[in-house]
């Protein structure tokens, strides 16, 4: 293929051409965040997670969750699954009663309240339809802030509920602050950087009894094969005994850096 050397008129005529979808993609990236103003501490917030599965929550973000409970907060935990395909040789109706009964014993130890968005495990959507069921449940709860999956990641049902939880937070009239977490980092979550701690090392105690009322998943297996080792290893990253790592896409780090003002 033979290209020609632009010549004057044809630079300018090109950059007048890309013009309006420079000034738009510029206007993008420039424009603020929607974000509530840091809370003072002087009244209990609203907080929603969402998971594909019961036990999801539980690995990527126990410890937050009861450090929020514990200081007065509303959580809600948002399965998007009861986990039907999670026990092998069970029917789906039974193994949906197990593991929804272990996903509200472990959200009782982390002080929340369980909610079920009526998706089948390993045929989760993401759809119009699926994203307005989601938004009602969104809408009830009005959260303040809102943890979520990671988009990345290699289960797709962990895709579809991240991609739900991005679209509810654009479409809440106070736009609650998001936060991503991690779950089996490296099997499961990809390319998983934090840019946000918070010290578990007074919670890792409740957030192994979480995970261990997961009895049809082996928690105490998960716990020992990934989550003590994710927990010790970003706690060395934030400098204390014990951490979870978050995600938070705001460029502007005074307001999404740190989850401070929760405790």
């Amino acid at each position: 293929m033979t290209t020609a050397n632009p010549n004057r008129r044809n630079f300018l005529s090109q950059s007048l051409a890309a013009a309006p979808l420079l000034l738009a993609t510029s206007a993008i990236e420039t424009a603020p965040a929607a974000e509530p103003p840091a809370n003072d501490k002087s009244r209990p917030l609203k907080i929603v997670c969402v998971g594909g599965h019961p036990d999801d929550p539980e690995s990527g973000c126990a410890g937050t969750l009861a450090r929020c409970s514990t200081a007065g907060h509303s959580v809600t935990v948002i399965y998007l699954t009861r986990g039907e395909r999670g026990i092998k040789g069970k029917p789906l109706d039974e193994a949906a009663r197990i593991r929804s009964a272990e996903a509200e014993a472990a959200c009782r130890i982390m002080g929340a309240k369980a909610v079920f968005a009526g998706q089948v495990d390993g045929a989760a959507d993401f759809t119009r339809a699926r994203l307005e069921e989601m938004q009602a449940l969104m809408s009830a709860e009005n959260p303040d802030l809102i943890f979520a999956h990671w988009p990345v990641d290699t289960h797709f049902d962990h895709q579809a509920a991240s991609m739900l939880a991005i679209r509810c937070q654009m479409s809440l009239p106070r736009r609650p602050r998001l936060y991503f977490f991690e779950v089996n980092t490296g099997s499961q979550t990809q390319g998983f950087t934090p840019n946000v701690y918070v010290d578990i090392s007074n919670q890792v105690e409740k957030k192994k009894a979480a995970l261990f009322a997961h009895v049809s998943q082996d928690g105490q297996g998960i716990w020992k094969e990934h989550h003590e080792v994710i927990a010790q290893f970003r706690g060395r990253e934030a400098g204390v005994t014990a951490a979870e790592g978050f995600v938070h896409l705001s460029r502007n780090t005074s307001v999404g850096g740190t989850l401070d003002f929760l405790f």
